[in-house]
């Protein structure tokens, strides 16, 4: 049964072998950075687990005859590093967070799905590690709980990451479109000035209020628990006995578990909203959320401005065509951070868009000019 494996199978062995290659670079990296002893020990440790990983899907590719290619990190690894190193090791952990639950929810589909014995056996063992590895970062980081069941508004890098790509690409097609109209250089200075301004000003408050009205549903949903744990307890206990027994928890353990967190009110608050509503706490703040975002948004959409602040004519084009096409490969491969895909293909994706956008752009513009 190994030799006759689908194709797509042994596509997803090979993608679960190059992210335990990339986990065990990327926590090696953290742990030389981190200044704590004993955290710099766990991380080291997790490491070594890992590379535990990469020999078992080793044995899993080889014995259904795929060939394993060199062994070193991936670049969305090495940008994740870089990542780490500028903004610091905690957010690196974080992301490593949310990789492993997805790690985790992919081996536990996998241990049910593989046609091949032994890839079905090593995604289940596996399965529990990384999870374990989850519960180990989550502990680290100060979350609560089972870590790839949360729920979290975003985050740091997620917003400017995102925020920039959108100020990039708006105003390089502004930019482009107006120089279509071949229109004299300070009028592409104001204009792309204006589209700054209001990019910026527009993405700023929307993450404010989307950030904002997550929060009021967050507390109203939460108020809407507490008002009944308190009229009705007996049934909330049962409702949180029953959830502990989906999750493989025997009836009468289930039960005393239950009784046990109903007996503190607000530890049974917590419990129900995160494990019946899904909801964890909000990483940011609103105006903070909304400040990042907004100041993101002008950082890309300067990027396309910046050359006719210091050149004219063709050598102020050619130079903000370049760095903008170069700035969305760029932020296309930072987005594979979150997206899980690689680098250099969201690179290209994001290129070939910022491509057209500046082609369209400008034939729209020109268009504009000779009806006009």
């Amino acid at each position: 049964m190994r030799r006759n494996s689908q194709p797509q199978q042994r596509d997803l062995w090979l993608e679960h072998w190059r992210d335990e290659v990339d986990a065990a670079f990327l926590y090696r990296r953290i742990a030389a950075a981190e200044t704590d002893a004993k955290r710099s020990k766990v991380f080291g440790d997790l490491a070594q687990v890992e590379d535990h990983h990469v020999v078992r899907w080793e044995q899993v590719l080889r014995g259904a005859g795929a060939a394993v290619p060199p062994l070193r990190p991936s670049l969305r690894a090495r940008i994740m590093a870089l990542i780490g190193r500028l903004l610091g090791w905690r957010l690196l952990a974080s992301i490593l967070l949310a990789e492993e639950g997805r790690e985790t929810k992919g081996y536990l589909r996998g241990a049910l799905h593989y046609d091949d014995p032994n890839a079905s056996r090593t995604a289940g063992e596996l399965a529990k590690e990384s999870a374990e590895h989850a519960m180990q970062l989550g502990e680290l980081l100060g979350v609560s709980g089972e870590p790839w069941h949360r729920i979290e508004s975003g985050g740091f890098l997620r917003n400017a990451v995102y925020g920039f790509n959108d100020g990039l690409t708006a105003n390089f097609g502004l930019v482009m479109g107006v120089l279509g109209a071949s229109v004299p250089h300070h009028i592409v200075l104001v204009s792309g000035a204006a589209g700054l301004i209001a990019d910026s000003l527009s993405m700023g408050s929307s993450g404010f209020l989307a950030a904002k009205s997550e929060r009021e549903v967050y507390t109203h949903e939460i108020a809407v628990e507490r008002e009944e744990l308190h009229l009705m307890p007996d049934l909330e206990e049962a409702e949180l006995a029953l959830i502990y027994q989906t999750r493989g928890m025997g009836s009468d353990a289930a039960r005393r578990a239950a009784k046990e967190v109903m007996a503190n009110p607000e530890h049974a608050l917590q419990e129900k909203t995160q494990l019946e509503l899904g909801i964890g706490e909000a990483s940011m703040s609103p105006l903070r959320e909304g400040w990042i975002t907004g100041l993101a948004t002008a950082v890309g959409a300067f990027i396309p401005v910046f050359p006719f602040i210091v050149l004219r004519g063709m050598p102020a084009i050619m130079l903000s065509f370049a760095i903008s096409m170069l700035s969305h490969f760029g932020v296309g491969a930072a987005r594979s951070v979150f997206t899980g895909r690689g680098a250099f293909r969201s690179g290209l994706d994001m290129f070939v868009v910022g491509l057209g956008i500046a082609v369209i752009g400008y034939l729209v513009g020109e268009w504009i000019a000779r009806t006009l």
